[in-house]
């Protein structure tokens, strides 16, 4: 039997293929190491209770100099839903996050790309956060915060600029407190991981 760097019990071999060329992409990039069982406490994050199973497949710290490591996450959800005829039915879904911790307390924040849909909402129900000084990082993201005053100490203009250089249409942030988590609702390209975790990477050295 195979070994791989990851948990691959259960998976289709398509998944283990991605998986492994992700983990190589990454490890040629950066200073990716395996670590052993952490709980990064991924059930109080709202964008993990939209299923109903998580499992960490494999978790790999990115070592900084500065000792502040982030961290890659393969992760397994598992969705019930209504098929045909009434049956329940349940479905896998093999996605990559990004875990780092930041100095600043932005108490809870989401972070997305706008949407035609929440300027439309804005004009009605102004929710989001916005920036005077940075109307280029407005116009592009959707801001929803908890503490007005910790998310604007936080979302500083180094923060933005990092946020803006993601440029994948379906990056979601979202931070409770300290931890910042980062990826897409779905699978992800090997080059796509690497470009993540130079995000979370660059978080590390400056936020």
């Amino acid at each position: 039997m195979e070994s791989y760097p990851f948990n691959a019990d259960g998976l289709e071999q398509d998944t283990i293929d991605l998986y492994v060329d992700t983990y190589n992409e990454l490890k040629s990039k950066l200073e990716l190491c395996s670590i052993g069982h952490i709980d990064f406490h991924l059930d109080q994050f709202e964008v993990f209770k939209n299923g109903d199973r998580m499992r960490v497949l494999g978790a790999y710290a990115i070592k900084q100099h500065n000792g502040n490591d982030c961290y890659v996450l393969f992760i397994e959800k598992t969705y019930k839903y209504i098929g045909g005829k009434g049956h329940t039915a349940v479905d896998d879904d093999y996605q990559t996050w990004v875990v780092a911790y930041l100095k600043n307390d932005f108490d809870r924040v989401l972070i997305r790309r706008e949407t035609l849909t929440d300027k439309l909402i804005e004009l009605v129900h102004p929710v989001e956060l916005d920036f005077e000084d940075d109307k280029a990082f407005s116009d592009t993201f959707f801001v929803l915060v908890n503490d007005r005053n910790k998310a604007l100490r936080g979302i500083d203009r180094n923060f933005r600029n990092a946020v803006m250089d993601l440029r994948h249409d379906h990056f979601i942030i979202e931070i409770l407190g300290h931890t910042l988590i980062a990826g897409i609702q779905g699978p992800m390209l090997p080059g796509t991981a690497v470009h993540l975790a130079e995000f979370a990477e660059r978080l590390c050295k400056l936020c």
